[in-house]
């Protein structure tokens, strides 16, 4: 059984350890100030944006962070995208003010993008693709790539982008990473879930057939990807809280089913529950483990 605060061995997964967290910095939500060896890096600023989405019919809106020297350095950065939670406001995506202190803390450097994930009327889409004018996922995976690569400096390849989310976020992030792999190198789940859910989390939610049931669920991939991650070299990691009601039984499953299946992955237990200062708490450890896998600013 696993204690909590003690990572899972496996013969064919990297296992993430420990690492003691100063507390997170209060600060502004637009930058924060990162402690560096010898002295503090000037914090990085978020601003906002969107692109015409065909996708959506409509325009996807995004929050981006840009390090603190992205203005004068020259360099490509990798990118790590960013999904929120749901049910959501049209506005969610503006809370990155986490994200951005947690990586001014890991000492290294990155673009973060965090698109829109909801709309008024359509507030829990679960980031999939419905159908015309409610394609998330094409949104997200497709569109916004594209437009980031083109407007912003960036390591534009598979081995510069990961793709991180929270709560729906996390299963977002994993679903259209397993739909998209030749796109994103990294993905993360922070307190996912593996299938789609209703607003409340608690019952599967139907996409209108089996076919689209199974495409919608990470669990139906076991199978396939470790061949897939040998193809296109791939770092999976979740992690949920020791109390986390919700989403914990769904996290030890899909590590059962991944082990079992000889698929290299990371996944821990960490004691807390399902709520923002859990992620606050960890989101240094996890974003680390994530760019130390991602090419490094050039």
């Amino acid at each position: 059984m696993l204690r909590p605060g003690i990572g899972r061995k496996y013969p064919v997964c990297v296992v993430a350890r420990r690492v003691a967290l100063a507390a997170l910095v209060a600060g502004a939500a637009i930058a924060a100030v990162a402690v560096a060896v010898g002295g503090t890096r000037a914090p990085g600023a978020i601003s906002y944006g969107s692109l015409p989405s065909k996708a959506l019919a409509g325009r996807l809106r995004f929050a981006v962070y840009l390090p603190a020297d992205y203005g004068t350095s020259g360099k490509r950065y990798p990118v790590i995208y960013f999904l929120h939670g749901l049910p959501a406001s049209p506005y969610a995506y503006r809370g990155i003010g986490f994200v951005g202190r947690a990586l001014e803390q890991t000492g290294k450097e990155a673009i973060v993008v965090a698109p829109q994930g909801a709309r008024d009327g359509d507030t829990d889409p679960e980031w999939l693709d419905w159908g015309p004018g409610r394609n998330w996922e094409t949104a997200v995976a497709k569109e916004l790539v594209a437009y980031v690569d083109a407007h912003y400096r960036t390591i534009a390849t598979r081995g510069g982008r990961a793709l991180v989310g929270v709560s729906a976020g996390g299963y977002g992030a994993v679903l259209l990473a397993l739909h998209h792999l030749e796109t994103f190198s990294v993905l993360e789940s922070w307190s996912g879930y593996f299938h789609p859910t209703d607003p409340t989390g608690q019952s599967p939610l139907d996409i209108g057939s089996p076919q689209a049931n199974a495409h919608a669920s990470a669990h139906t991939f076991v199978p396939r990807l470790r061949r897939a991650f040998r193809q296109d070299p791939t770092f999976f990691a979740f992690y949920v809280g020791t109390s986390d009601a919700r989403f914990r039984a769904e996290n030890e499953l899909l590590d059962r089913e991944l082990s079992a299946a000889r698929v290299p992955h990371v996944f821990d237990l960490y004691p807390g529950s399902h709520e923002q200062s859990f992620w606050n708490a960890h989101a240094v450890t996890w974003l680390r483990l994530a760019l130390d896998r991602l090419a490094a600013p050039r």
